[in-house]
């Protein structure tokens, strides 16, 4: 039973199509008053004109081109369609998208000078501080030579004393041996004894 139930919902099932309201809406413009002729113009949802005169059920309206005729009344709203406001945002997006693609391009080059200029910027400040820290430990360095310099300031250096002791040795011995000399030649008349 229920097979069959189906197999006669089925042809219903194959028939179903999937539809939409449209908003598009053409109100015919027309040369009588009643709108009982033929309309001479079909107006597309959205287009704005004028109200020149307006009854309950008919308006005599001018399109902006200067054409004028008759149309039902009942179709004509004060607010702008959504299909107009979409449209126009739609403009709007696409004249500031645009624009903003101009001002991109137009900052482009100022913006590649930008980034080159911090790059420059960067690598300046690591040198500098490279050099800072440098110029620190000089001036550590300096202060502890400085306070070494003070420190042995009546101090004379080992090299000077060393060598001032070898000129007394040498000079002392060969004072010495002058003086044993003529020690030993005054003794013995002149004469030297070796």
């Amino acid at each position: 039973m229920r097979k069959m139930l189906w197999l006669l919902l089925l042809p219903v099932a194959a028939f179903a199509e999937t539809a939409y309201v449209t908003d598009t809406l053409r109100l015919g413009l027309h040369q009588a008053a009643d709108t009982s002729d033929r309309p001479f113009r079909n107006l597309e949802s959205g287009q704005e004109m004028e109200v020149l005169s307006r009854t309950q059920y008919y308006a005599n309206v001018q399109l902006p081109d200067g054409t004028q005729g008759y149309v039902k009344a009942g179709f004509l709203v004060s607010d702008k369609p959504a299909k107009l406001i979409v449209a126009e945002t739609q403009a709007e997006v696409d004249r500031l998208t645009g624009e903003l693609e101009e001002t991109r391009q137009a900052f482009a080059a100022p913006a590649a000078t930008i980034d080159s200029l911090r790059a420059q910027n960067n690598d300046l400040q690591a040198r500098l501080d490279t050099s800072e820290t440098s110029a620190a430990e000089l001036a550590e360095e300096n202060a502890e030579l400085r306070e070494r310099q003070a420190q042995n300031r009546l101090l004379v250096p080992l090299q000077w004393v060393g060598g001032v002791a070898a000129a007394c040795l040498v000079g002392g011995l060969l004072f010495g041996l002058w003086w044993t000399d003529y020690r030993s030649r005054k003794r013995h008349g002149g004469i030297r004894i070796y």
